[in-house]
């Protein structure tokens, strides 16, 4: 999926939120979905990850190539050390 398709799907989601047609976990899942398409498409053979556990990094999700590179990633993208040892709990699962 190119960007022009994913923003356009995305579009189509957020029309049927605003019209009615679907509620927020339906539009919530349709964007997650566009998203997840997307990004292992961009990124090629990378999985998406997504982090359980503590805030801040609660619910983020990356692409990385693995598990542990996936753990640095969330870390980075919440502002947090990856070397740091008072950073958050969480656990990493592949989405």
């Amino acid at each position: 999926m190119d960007r022009i398709s994913a923003i356009r799907n995305v579009e189509d989601a957020l029309r049927a939120f605003e019209a009615g047609d679907a509620d927020l976990a339906d539009t919530e899942r349709r964007v997650a979905a566009v998203l997840r398409t997307y990004a292992t498409e961009f990124d090629g053979d990378d999985d998406v990850f997504r982090a359980v556990g503590e805030e801040p990094v609660d619910g983020t999700v990356v692409v990385a190539p693995s598990t542990p590179a996936a753990r640095e990633r969330l870390l980075a993208v919440n502002g947090l050390d990856p070397e740091g040892d008072d950073g958050p709990t969480f656990e990493v699962e592949r989405v």
